[in-house]
């Protein structure tokens, strides 16, 4: 008993020893070191059958979902896919995890984004992450899809009501085109990119100090960058920026400021131009970009009653990556495409927080209708109702008791926000009627049996089946 003792102490302390590396972010070799370690001990000491310890615990970065949670992040997904289907979307599904080599030939060896795993047969896999992407692949005129792109967001935002927002845009030839015109070396492009994009959460003084203390650049050319990354407005500073002696000489510059022009007149057939603001800061730190690229943020409004403010950042983005999808073609060809995503995650966030905030109640189920009893002893009267709706789709419940209460039913009714209760009783049987109460406003009608289906979806607003 000592023995083992002694033996669980030393697992005790090597798991802390083991969590201690990874909070101070030490090197893999080491952590891993540490861990087979930790395995050893964990082996040596065995199954203990006289004491059973299970921690039950969701694994970093997860999450479990309560039925109310699921209710709302069920509505916000109806809208978003409702959207994609409007827009002539296909579906396909792909596994959730893929090979690493894969992925990181997309994001680069060192993203946050990859959960890396192993399989049985030892290959190196890890999990896909964009499950909201929608997307537009093929030979089109210049940016007419990438305009649906930007159509598509803006419905959804507005649909999900969650608060005014604006979509920023820019395009990543004119961020090299203006990069080099300001005297960056072309292999500081990606890293100066990167620290450009963090100015929508820092000043424009921490970023130029990044760019100047840690990147090597020059005061001189972080300030010419200044200069243009702080402007941001509409197509007025697109024609502007034609103007503009240095950019108007670059090649990548000009393809990108014609495309955006364009876009724009597109926007303005959409209705959405005034929802887009035309802003040079944004970058976007994914490497395959090739074009316009976008971003919708929630603006910071003054929260209601109740609410914390919200500092959510982006809630969608996407762009135009013209070169992803040849890299995995054996011949290399060229499929341009543009698409987007939607950041479920936040929105659900703030969607769950506001209606807490309001105390609004969330129905979890979508029951049109609980078949209840008056009297006892009608438990199969109340199985021969419950199956025919079923049979005749209505959505309906019924207590799993023989002889409940005509109040328990009732309450369970208004915990549960079914809208209709079917009552039968021993006068109903005998009648050929089901007496049909509306929950909220308390009103009872008697309804023939033969004609409850079509009432209830009438009361419902379902459509009614004419199979």
């Amino acid at each position: 008993m000592a023995e083992r003792a002694a033996l669980e102490e030393l697992v005790r302390l090597q798991g802390a020893h083991v969590r201690g590396l990874k909070q101070q972010k030490a090197g893999s070799a080491q952590i891993e070191e540490e861990v087979a370690k930790l395995l050893k001990l964990k082996a040596q000491l065995g199954p203990d059958e006289g004491k059973q310890k299970f921690v039950l615990k969701t694994p970093k970065g997860t999450r479990d979902y309560s039925p109310r949670q699921m209710a709302v992040r069920e509505k916000v997904f109806d809208v978003i896919i409702s959207c994609f289907k409007r827009h002539g979307a296909e579906v396909i599904d792909t596994p959730v995890f893929e090979l690493k080599e894969t992925l990181t030939g997309k994001y680069g060896e060192d993203s946050k984004l990859i959960y890396d795993l192993k399989d049985q047969g030892g290959e190196l896999l890890s999990l896909r992450y964009d499950l909201t992407d929608f997307d537009i692949a093929g030979q089109f005129d210049p940016m007419i899809p990438d305009a649906e792109c930007l159509k598509i967001v803006c419905e959804i935002l507005s649909s999900l009501q969650i608060g005014d927002f604006l979509v920023k845009v820019n395009d990543r030839r004119l961020l090299d085109g203006m990069f080099a015109i300001c005297g960056v070396p072309d292999s500081k492009f990606r890293t100066i990119c990167s620290s450009v994009d963090k100015l929508d959460k820092v000043s424009w003084e921490e970023v130029k100090n990044e760019m100047v203390g840690e990147k090597g650049l020059t005061a001189e050319v972080a300030d010419h960058i200044g200069d243009y990354v702080q402007q941001h407005g509409g197509l007025s500073l697109v024609e502007q920026l034609f103007q503009d002696p240095k950019l108007s000489q670059n090649k990548q510059a000009l393809e990108g400021l014609g495309d955006l022009r364009l876009l724009f007149e597109y926007l303005s057939l959409f209705g959405i131009a005034d929802k887009i603001s035309f802003d040079l800061s944004l970058a976007r730190g994914l490497d395959y970009y090739t074009g316009v690229i976008y971003e919708a943020m929630l603006l910071q409004t003054p929260p209601r009653t109740g609410e914390e403010p919200l500092g959510v950042g982006s809630v969608a983005a996407g762009g135009r990556y013209d070169g992803l999808v040849g890299m995995f073609d054996p011949k290399g060809r060229k499929v341009p495409c543009v698409g987007l995503s939607i950041g479920v995650e936040r929105i659900f966030s703030i969607v769950e927080q506001r209606l807490e905030a309001l105390e609004e109640k969330v129905r979890t189920t979508e029951t049109q209708v609980l078949v209840a009893s008056a009297q006892k002893k009608l438990l199969e009267e109340r199985l021969k109702l419950v199956s025919e709706l079923w049979d005749a789709g209505i959505k309906a419940e019924l207590l799993y008791k023989k002889n409940p209460k005509l109040l328990s039913q009732l309450q369970y009714c208004e915990e549960a926000g079914i809208p209709l209760v079917a009552i039968i009783g021993e006068q109903e049987l005998e009648d050929g009627v089901i007496k049909l109460r509306s929950v909220a406003s308390r009103e009872e009608v008697d309804v023939r049996r033969e004609d409850l289906v079509e009432e209830i979806k009438k009361r419902t607003s379902l459509p009614l089946c004419t199979c």
